[in-house]
């Protein structure tokens, strides 16, 4: 039974699994007890003349059944002595052959009980460990469609497997982000005790993704709470929650039907118009949107001239489109909103990727 098929506990943080499975080794170990077992009583069974029972009449008549009894009873040092070998031949296999496998089968047991006792030991150790390291990570709130799109995303943009916490209160969901290798907390979202399991107070950013807005509305409020500083980006059904979520505390609100909707309307307008936008949005081929570094070399251009397609500037925390006058030349400490091609190409290099001076470096 594999560790991302184990059973999760409501409000149980459970770390991704270690390289080496538990429960496939209690497996190999059951296996090695099974086969000590079986070459015991094969071995009692071939040589069965030459042992005497003494529970039955005239203390012969050792069959399958009684072979497989004294293998049980011998491995597991309970022997009754009903049970006896009497020919020299038969001592000589059971001192020298089945008295290693009976010790062989006494210390699989032993060593099966300490690895257990060991492996929860450690794994506590882990949590332990986890909780006191884990800082500024990314906790994802529903782990449905929305959540997997959203963290299939981060992981792609370079965000590590092991910053990354899943919440949600579904067991199989949990289960594939734990096959996954990510860290799960399995829960309600609007409870504080698991949003402090999965560390919110210490996270750099949430997102939530629940399937229903009633119950968005209420984790973002709770997340708020617990951590004023967290960006916290929600993705709502219906338009006409926006404002809600937002003073609940998103920084960010995603409508998803509606953009869904939109998508739909301009794949019927104009099907071209649709395959691009799809195509931005889809990770890995054709077009991206990304946030890049400003290059020193940049400095002082117009947004236009500049290889990269830009769309929009960020300046002071702010956004303007590459056409606002506020932007006509670029300025150290800006950041640039660019369309690309999603994979580097010998025409179109990555700026800022290849050993260029960023104007942020060069202005320290």
């Amino acid at each position: 039974m594999p560790d991302s098929d184990a059973k999760l506990i409501p409000g149980q943080l459970k770390l991704p699994a270690s390289s080496r499975s538990l429960w496939g080794e209690l497996g190999r170990r059951l296996g090695l007890a099974v086969l000590i077992l079986v070459v015991t009583a094969t071995l009692v069974y071939v040589d069965r003349s030459a042992y005497r029972d003494n529970a039955a009449p005239g203390g012969h008549g050792v069959g399958i059944v009684d072979a497989i009894y004294y293998a049980a009873i011998t491995l597991s040092l309970t022997g009754s002595g009903d049970i006896v070998p009497v020919d020299d031949h038969a001592r000589m296999i059971n001192a020298f052959v089945i008295t290693p496998l009976r010790i062989s089968f006494v210390v699989l047991l032993i060593g099966t009980t300490l690895e257990v006792l060991a492996a929860q030991g450690r794994e506590r150790l882990r949590i332990a460990r986890w909780r006191k390291h884990m800082e500024n990570h990314v906790v994802v709130i529903g782990y449905g469609t929305k959540g997997r799109s959203a963290v299939d995303t981060l992981v792609n943009n370079g965000v590590p497997k092991e910053s990354i916490v899943i919440v949600d209160p579904s067991s199989v969901a949990l289960g594939e982000a734990h096959a996954g290798g990510f860290a799960v907390v399995t829960g309600d979202a609007s409870r504080r005790e698991v949003l402090r399991r999965a560390g919110v107070e210490r996270a750099r950013q949430v997102i939530i993704t629940t399937p229903r807005d009633d119950t968005t509305v209420l984790a973002t409020l709770t997340v708020r709470q617990l951590s004023p500083e967290a960006y916290i980006v929600a993705a709502v059904r219906e338009q006409d929650n926006v404002p809600l979520v937002r003073q609940s505390g998103a920084d960010a609100v995603v409508t998803s039907s509606d953009a869904v909707g939109r998508l739909v309307g301009m794949s019927s307008i104009s099907p071209p118009l649709a395959a691009v936008l799809e195509d931005l949005l889809t990770y890995g081929e054709g077009l991206e949107v990304a946030e890049r570094e400003l290059l020193v070399s940049e400095v002082g251009k117009a947004p236009q001239s500049l290889p990269d397609q830009v769309i929009a500037v960020l300046r002071d925390e702010r956004v303007y489109r590459y056409f606002d006058p506020t932007v006509t030349q670029l300025a150290r400490g800006d950041r640039l909103i660019v369309v690309r091609p999603a994979k580097e190409l010998p025409w179109a290099p990555r700026p800022g990727t290849h050993g260029e001076t960023l104007a942020d470096d060069d202005d320290a």
